[in-house]
């Protein structure tokens, strides 16, 4: 408790606290603007859940489809930073759960940066760099369409089409279909 109460009277938590209020202000206050003002503010930070299931991959061994053997599904979540209405940022984090033989586990985490490009009428590409905790790595370029759009949260849909290599593996490619909601 001593050590507790030494923490809550040292500069430790000031500095905590004030970094929390900037960080606040600098995020929440410009969007809460651009309601307002009914114009968006940019930058302008955006984030997104979803499901994605691989279908089928290829590569110089054959072709290998989901469902079939086993059942692999990605779970991603990331955040995009756009700098205007046409261009940004996104890093995204996708934990895969691979379920066979009456067993499931986390099977590989993907590290997805990349750049996202708007396309109109509620398109986007992302083109994204891939680096995969199984030691594989390539890229994913993703076409995404916003289904329904809400004031504060969209439904979209996407189909990405990872590329990779690496880990003593051939190169293989895949045709994945994902769906999620940003907000």
């Amino acid at each position: 408790m001593k050590k507790f109460i030494e923490f809550c009277t040292s500069r430790y938590l000031f500095k905590l606290v004030a970094i929390t209020i900037l960080l606040y202000t600098s995020i929440a206050y410009p969007q809460k603007l651009s309601a307002q003002t009914n114009s968006t503010i940019y930058p302008r930070i955006a984030g997104h859940v979803g499901i994605v299931h691989p279908i089928i991959s290829f590569s110089n061994t054959g072709s290998h489809a989901n469902f079939k053997g086993s059942y692999t599904v990605g779970m991603p979540i990331g955040i995009n930073i756009w700098k205007s209405s046409k261009i940004g940022f996104s890093f995204e984090i996708v934990t895969f759960i691979r379920a066979e033989n009456g067993s499931s586990r986390v099977s590989n985490t993907l590290i997805h940066p990349g750049i996202l490009f708007a396309l109109g009428k509620g398109y986007t590409f992302a083109g994204r760099a891939a680096f995969e905790t199984s030691g594989r790595y390539g890229f994913t370029p993703v076409l995404n369409k916003v289904l329904i759009k809400k004031k504060h949260h969209s439904y979209f849909a996407a189909i990405p089409l990872p590329v990779r290599f690496g880990n003593s593996l051939p190169a293989s490619s895949t045709i994945a279909f994902q769906f999620g909601i940003g907000f």
